[in-house]
């Protein structure tokens, strides 16, 4: 009868995730409540736009300090909440993290390169704070899905963000969907965005120089969001500087399950949550 009704669930899972809806955040974050460590929510990191963000601290027999993951969720830059994935927080903390997910301000309330700031502001916050929670405040490592991977790749590659010193303490990056080379064609995001002449100011390729920390680049060949140019394009310009990058495509993976790969739900359909672990892991250093 349990087996019955975990086949079942598992099925609403599936289906729910796939059209990205409420029943399928719920589905993906129905084992949070047993996670075996500690969370702490809704710390404010910047007092003047009162964002907040979350802290999964794994229970360990140990004291010692752990690497740090900060993790921004995508939504097309408009919508997203960061009680929404904490699947991604509980499954990063049991590989040995200590993970972070910031909110960040989106349109319309704002526009770029507004929640870009946000993202800066809760780094800053973390590389700050992050001893207090268990964490090793310099090595830190920066990930997203989607738009987050976006407002992350940016946080990496252009200076003008992070305060001077927090560059050092960011020992990689890791991407999932990520549109870091894209023109915006969506009239929504064309306003998000624009002027057209500050385009070039929201591609990631625009400031490679092959001084970033080591890169992980994961792709769904089943996206129909994200076009694999963007992947391809941040992945070459690594490459021509001398950078170090990963580029890994996952078979039969979409945009949206490319993230859900991170939850009990999908996690058997592509390695995600193995690649990212392992990437952190061996750039601890």
């Amino acid at each position: 009868m349990y087996q019955t009704f975990r086949s079942l669930l598992l099925l609403v899972g599936l289906l729910s995730l796939s059209a990205c809806t409420a029943v399928g955040i719920k589905v993906a974050n129905a084992p949070v409540p047993f996670f075996d460590g500690n969370i702490v929510r809704d710390i404010v990191f910047d007092e003047e736009s009162t964002q907040t963000l979350d802290i999964y601290i794994p229970d360990q027999a140990t004291e010692e300090r752990l690497p740090v993951v900060i993790f921004f969720y995508g939504g097309r830059w408009t919508t997203g909440e960061k009680e929404d994935f904490a699947f991604v927080g509980t499954a990063l903390a049991e590989k040995g993290f200590i993970v972070v997910i910031p909110d960040y301000r989106k349109y319309p309330d704002v526009r770029f390169p507004t929640f870009v700031e946000d993202g800066a502001d809760a780094v800053s916050w973390v590389h700050e704070n992050i001893e207090d929670y268990r964490g090793k405040p310099d090595m830190l490592f920066l990930s997203g899905h989607s738009s987050g991977a976006h407002i992350a790749s940016l946080l990496i590659v252009d200076e003008r963000y992070l305060k001077p010193g927090i560059n050092s303490a960011i020992k990689g990056f890791a991407g999932l969907a990520g549109p870091y080379s894209f023109t915006p064609e969506a009239e929504d995001v064309k306003i998000i965005f624009g002027p057209p002449s500050q385009y070039p100011q929201m591609q990631a390729t625009n400031f490679i120089d092959g001084s970033e920390p080591p890169l992980l680049l994961l792709y769904g060949r089943n996206d129909k969001l994200v076009a694999p140019y963007n992947l391809e394009r941040l992945r070459q310009k690594i490459a021509e500087n001398g950078g170090k990058v990963q580029a890994k495509y996952y078979s039969n993976i979409s945009h949206i399950e490319i993230i859900g790969a991170m939850s009990w739900v999908w996690r058997s359909k592509a390695p995600v949550l193995e690649d990212l672990a392992t990437f952190f892991h061996e750039n601890s250093y």
